[in-house]
């Protein structure tokens, strides 16, 4: 008898359609999902995985995080020691600074473990526990960072708009701290739940650290993902662009209105400066990847292979965006402190005459 082909199973069909997608021998990233339905399980068809390719990682992430990690951390720990010396008089500005430095140093110091990470193509030899304190640090400081810079944002819309209001002057230093409390507890509980999502996992023989999820718990991540989008990013950022616009409609009007001085000389122009750059840094930092992470929530349970990759490609190509904000942070610090910048170029110019002085003898 002739041989007879027998047409494709439905199995083999899908797995050669999704092998169509995949042009490496050797897959470079950990992350597969599910491209089947929970109904093909049943059916017997299995798990059919979608293999992403992002051969990027490898240089862009290690290179970003190298960059991060060499400015943000002497820049965050001298601001730290700025502000602690002075913590007798400290403003209620200089507190959420200070608890906004500390938060990205915290972050700062778990750089080298993804350095490593990303410069050994995905491998994690540190343990699930250091996996999960690793993507806590990351989305703690991210989160912390947008709460403490709207507690700024906040606290200079009500000196600019109720100059004279007293309602805010209650309390002084003392209620700047309660808040920062505050706002580490609402962090904390926010991000917890990463402890439960992040883990570790077995891919091409090497351990590796999933970022959001395990793939097979991506539906179960959806619901928090966006939580965690809307409560501690989409909210803040919205308070703080109504502050802004109302800010900017008093800056715009002249120095005496209706006989009240709104805002004059110096405080004006920190005001102004500290608008530029808080914008700058949402803009940069936070509004690119919590855009392209909530597409990827979306794409990540539902689309196809294909899809799946390219929206991966896109999310995480934002990610060393948003760790850029430990180092941008210390910079807002130095443009709305005046008196701190003036101690800095002291400090600079008392160094650049001791060597000048050393050179000529």
């Amino acid at each position: 008898m002739k041989d007879v082909k027998m047409p494709l199973s439905v199995s083999e069909s899908l797995t050669l359609s999704l092998d169509l997608f995949s042009t490496s021998v050797n897959p470079t990233d950990p992350y597969t999902v599910e491209s089947a339905s929970n109904t093909s399980n049943v059916n017997g068809i299995g798990l059919l995985r979608c293999t992403y390719k992002e051969d990027f990682k490898r240089i862009l992430l290690p290179a970003v995080y190298t960059f991060v990690f060499l400015l943000g951390l002497p820049l965050n720990t001298a601001v730290i020691l700025k502000i602690w010396r002075k913590r007798p008089n400290l403003s209620k500005n200089n507190i959420y600074m200070l608890n906004l430095a500390l938060a990205d140093f915290f972050y700062v110091m778990s750089l080298p473990l993804l350095i490593y990470n990303y410069g050994s193509h995905d491998y994690w030899p540190f343990g699930e526990f250091a996996c999960k304190l690793v993507r806590f640090q990351f989305y703690s400081n991210l989160h912390g960072s947008i709460l403490f810079l709207t507690c700024i944002s906040v606290q200079r819309y009500v000196g600019i708009c109720h100059p004279l209001a007293m309602w805010h002057k209650q309390g002084g230093r003392k209620m700047a701290w309660y808040i920062c409390g505050g706002v580490w507890l609402v962090v904390i509980i926010l991000c917890a739940p990463t402890f439960h999502f992040a883990a570790t996992g077995i891919q091409r023989n090497r351990t590796v650290c999933y970022d959001l999820s395990e793939p097979k718990r991506s539906v179960d991540y959806y619901p928090y993902g966006m939580t965690l989008t809307c409560l501690g990013f989409l909210l803040p950022f919205m308070g703080v662009m109504v502050c802004y616009c109302r800010m900017a409609q008093i800056l715009c009007r002249p120095v005496s209105y209706k006989g009240v001085s709104k805002a004059t000389g110096e405080k004006r122009d920190k005001a102004v400066k500290m608008i530029i750059v808080v914008a700058t840094v949402f803009c940069i930092s936070f509004l690119p990847f919590h855009l392209t992470k909530t597409l990827y929530l979306v794409i990540r349970t539902r689309a196809s292979c294909q899809t799946k990759n390219l929206f991966s490609i896109i999310y995480k190509s934002t990610r060393p965006f948003a760790s850029m904000n430990s180092f941008l942070d210390p910079i807002l610090f130095y443009f709305t402190q005046p008196r701190y910048r003036r101690s800095t170029r002291k400090f600079v110019l008392r160094v650049t005459t001791l060597r000048d002085k050393g050179t000529s003898v």
